[in-house]
């Protein structure tokens, strides 16, 4: 099954060149993506520019709207992506535990749409 790993961290900590956050940055998270590959449970992964360069796109009532940037009262900011491979939750949950920029910020795990199955019931 495949999972999404989001990255989320605070970017004055991350990019504050901190010698942890440049140790992370610099070589542990490289080391953990080549690691995954070689285990088989990468899919694919990707930084995220920062919110400030992005645009929030609404349909209404057939209207479209663009906004700047996702306005949100926190910190921490979506960061970039990992999708893996794993047997279930809990080793996704192990292998996100792995990702270098846990030490610095969260990673969200969540379980990616299998459309082959029927839609959740709410």
């Amino acid at each position: 099954m495949r999972y999404v790993c989001l990255v989320y961290f605070d970017p004055k900590t991350v990019f504050g060149r901190g010698d942890e956050a440049r140790a992370i940055l610099d070589h542990e998270s490289g080391a953990y993506d080549k690691e995954l590959s070689a285990s088989g449970h990468m899919v694919a992964a990707e930084a995220l520019r920062l919110p400030d360069q992005a645009m929030t796109v609404r349909v209404r009532d057939g209207k479209m709207s663009a906004t700047d940037g996702p306005f949100m009262e926190t910190k921490e900011v979506l960061g970039g992506f990992i999708l893996i491979e794993a047997r279930d939750l809990n080793e996704a949950v192990r292998i996100a535990a792995g990702i270098p920029l846990a030490k610095l910020g969260a990673i969200e795990v969540r379980p990616v749409v299998d459309f082959s199955q029927p839609r959740p019931q709410l």
